[in-house]
């Protein structure tokens, strides 16, 4: 119970009115927050052989961006793959796209995550508490988590019945964005609810350069914006429940859209007069893309003494649609009738269902069964082509037993089986025919590019399992060590696409032979409290037989300013690196902390390393915490990027620097957050490895002032 209790804790402490009399309460219950964090955080240490990182609301208030992935990014074995200053998605050690997997109310988020240019559809101001799981997580969360997990959770109900919301506002500069959010709720006996609205606006964003490279050419950055990448958010979510006894029942609801522009360059073919400035900053005008996620998820809960039973059901429908002036390649296809600059749309409908049995027989034993199954349906329209329509089935069942033997020693191991099949539908281009016969191709070249996508039925199967241990041979050290064995069924783009994806800027195709992803993996941990000091490293090494990755073919594409194919190829692939964190509090006030991470990967077949492979990187922050305040500095340390793949550019190191400052401020009865920030506070002009404008030579953005204002209130009833 006090695990439950203490989150509602630190809620009442934001919401006192701040009196002259009341200082030494308030140093009270300050001190009960950092218990409960630290509290909440060995017990989720507990749970897992696996290195996990519990983050809580302080740490995502102070790092908050709006942008979900780029707070989580602070913390070391986490990136963050950017498009542009405004939507990301996740890099747990060097591995992103369907290898990671995002869960939010017990469900698994699903979308087109496997492009580079797909963001993470999340509602920032609406997460309370991130627990990422670094390593093979494919026991518990399916194939599509054989490099980590992300696990998106609410914060427990406060114990009193009350009324409780939140207004919040948000500034940056560097992109002129205006984000708000408001969030009211209720707890009444058994009845629990919340509904939160979200929404961000910006405009095209600054960078550190007048002038971006594009295949050599010198393009010119008025203004030093990036025309065309402003775009907004709306987002709505509702999330209930009921408690009553041993019953638990919760349900969720929400949307996010975003709409948000592509610079020419990262879509098509520049040239000077599509880049001069059409004096509108915040117009997203062609080309664009949009995305609305919609999410529904119900869970029931029953707790009867020493079993528990879990039951989650989710649908899911992702809509994304890419809007460019329409234009055809092969000087014989018609624009269409309706809405003729709609390039691409990938309509995805997620149905998920999973169970799960908990039995603890004796206080030495614990067992974990569960079954999981997932359908997907995507249909796709627009004048162009990259990936056909497709429905998927997966399957999985999954057996995890716990054993302590004492207090401070816990084995784990455990077994999955999963199974899946894919149904890809045959897609043929006319246009494309008439254009290579026009050409003068042979019959045989014709009727082999004809076909831009096969009909594809496949099966797949493969199990996971793992074998872990956890000690505590005190209160001060942690140890862990995990051998894991995982795989992931290869996705409809890695088996079918067919077609040039302005996302990664060439013509990747497809191979419906490829088997699913293997491998091993090995996950060691120690981590030490003492005091007012820490440390912690976090080593690891994963072997996969089967890596499924874009290689150059050295062939040349028929299809018009294509260039080289690059087909999904399956390689023996080598990733290892680690992280080391430590800090120390010093003089009552000061404190110091750094990280620092490295991946290592390596293609074993072709003795090369694997693209999107993070720099190693370091953080140094040196921080003064006050009763009502606190100011941090931070000096960001980014290495140099040289161990590329093929048709990867080499990227420069960086050293940024940040400050950050927040303050507890009493307005009457109720109080105000306020969280300053000034990121890159040199105005300096860097390359990000993993970002979706790397490719066309576009820096990160430039010096950003941020301000964040939140208003929490509550009001108790009977």
């Amino acid at each position: 119970m006090r695990i439950g209790y203490l989150p509602a804790v630190c809620v009442l402490f934001c919401m006192l009115h701040v009196k002259a009399q009341e200082t030494d309460s308030i140093r009270t219950l300050r001190l009960k927050e950092v218990d409960i964090n630290d509290s909440y955080r060995q017990f989720v240490r507990r749970q897992s052989a696996l290195e996990v990182d519990v983050i809580g609301s302080v740490f995502l208030r102070d790092h908050f961006t709006g942008n979900l992935v780029q707070a989580l990014e602070h913390m070391p074995g986490i990136h963050s793959m950017d498009i542009g200053s405004g939507f990301s998605k996740p890099m747990i050690r060097g591995m992103g796209f369907n290898r990671i997997s995002v869960t939010e109310n017990g469900i698994k988020q699903e979308g087109q995550q496997w492009g580079a240019d797909h963001g993470l559809e999340t509602d920032a101001f609406n997460v309370e508490r991130v627990i990422v799981r670094k390593g093979p997580a494919s026991l518990l969360y399916g194939s599509d988590a054989m490099g980590g997990a992300i696990e998106i959770a609410h914060l427990p109900p406060p114990p009193e019945n009350r009324i409780f919301g939140e207004a919040a506002l948000l500034g940056k500069s560097v992109n002129s964005s205006i984000g708000e959010s408001v969030m009211i709720g209720f707890k009444k006996d058994a009845w629990y609810a919340k509904i939160r609205y979200s929404g961000q606006d910006f405009g095209d964003y600054r960078i550190p350069a007048d002038t971006v490279v594009y295949l050599t050419q010198l393009l010119p950055v008025y203004g030093r914006r990036l025309k065309n990448t402003a775009g907004f958010e709306r987002d709505a979510a509702l999330h209930a429940a009921y408690r009553k006894g041993a019953y638990l029942s919760q349900y969720s609801v929400s949307n996010v859209y975003q709409k948000t522009g592509f610079f020419a360059g990262a879509h098509g073919i520049p040239d000077a007069s599509r880049l001069e400035d059409d004096g509108n900053p915040r117009d997203a005008g062609l080309p664009y893309s949009t995305v609305n996620h919609l999410k529904a998820s119900a869970r029931q809960q029953y707790t009867a003494g020493n079993l528990s039973v879990v039951l989650d059901a989710g649908y899911q429908n992702n809509h994304r649609e890419e809007w460019s002036t329409f234009h055809t390649h092969y000087g014989t296809q018609p624009a269409p009738e309706h809405d003729p600059d709609k390039e691409l749309v990938f309509s995805l409908q997620t149905y998920s269902l999973s169970a799960k049995l908990q039995w603890t027989p004796s206080p030495v034993w614990e067992h974990t069964a569960g079954w999981d199954m997932q359908y997907q349906q995507n249909r796709i329209a627009g004048y162009s082509f990259l990936l056909p329509e497709y429905w998927r089935f997966t399957g999985g069942l999954f057996w995890l037993t716990a054993w302590h033997p004492r207090s401070n020693l816990s084995v784990s191991g455990g077994v999955r089986y999963d199974e899946g099949r894919t149904d890809i539908s045959a897609y043929t281009d006319g246009y494309l025919e008439a254009y290579l016969s026009k050409r003068g191709y042979t019959d045989e070249t014709i009727a082999a590019f004809r076909w831009r996508s096969y009909p594809v039925n496949s099966r797949f199967g493969n199990w996971s399992g793992s074998l872990g241990i956890i000690w505590n041979p005190a209160d001060e050290h942690w140890l862990k060590a995990n051998l894991g064995r995982s795989f992931r069924l290869p996705g409809a783009n890695e088996l079918a696409s067919n077609g040039v994806h302005h996302g990664t800027f060439r013509h990747e195709q497809g191979d419906p032979s490829l088997s699913s992803e293997r491998g091993w993996q090995l996950d060691v941990s120690y981590a030490c409290e003492h005091g007012g000091w820490s440390v912690s490293v976090s080593p690891f090494a994963s072997w996969f037989g089967n890596y499924i990755y874009l290689k150059p073919s050295g062939k040349w594409s028929v299809l018009p300013h294509a260039g080289q194919i690059y087909r999904y190829t399956g390689v023996k692939a080598l990733f290892a690196g680690g992280e080391i964190a430590g800090g120390i509090d010093f003089l009552r006030w000061f404190g110091y902390h750094a990280s620092a991470e490295y991946v290592y990967t390596r293609n074993l077949d072709e003795q090369v390393a694997l693209s999107f492979s993070p720099p190693a990187s370091m953080r140094h922050a040196l921080s003064w915490k006050g009763k009502h305040a606190q100011v941090e500095t931070e000096w960001q340390c980014i290495a140099a990027q040289l161990r590329i793949a093929k048709n990867e550019d080499p990227t420069a190191g960086a050293n940024l620097f940040h400050v950050r400052a927040t303050a507890c401020i009493p307005l009457g009865k109720i109080h105000a957050d306020v969280s300053l920030s000034l990121n890159n506070l040199l105005n300096k002009k860097y390359y990000n490895h993993l970002s979706f404008y790397r490719k066309v030579e576009i820096p990160e953005p430039g010096r950003n002032f941020q301000i964040l204002i939140k208003i929490p209130f509550k009001q108790n009833i009977k």
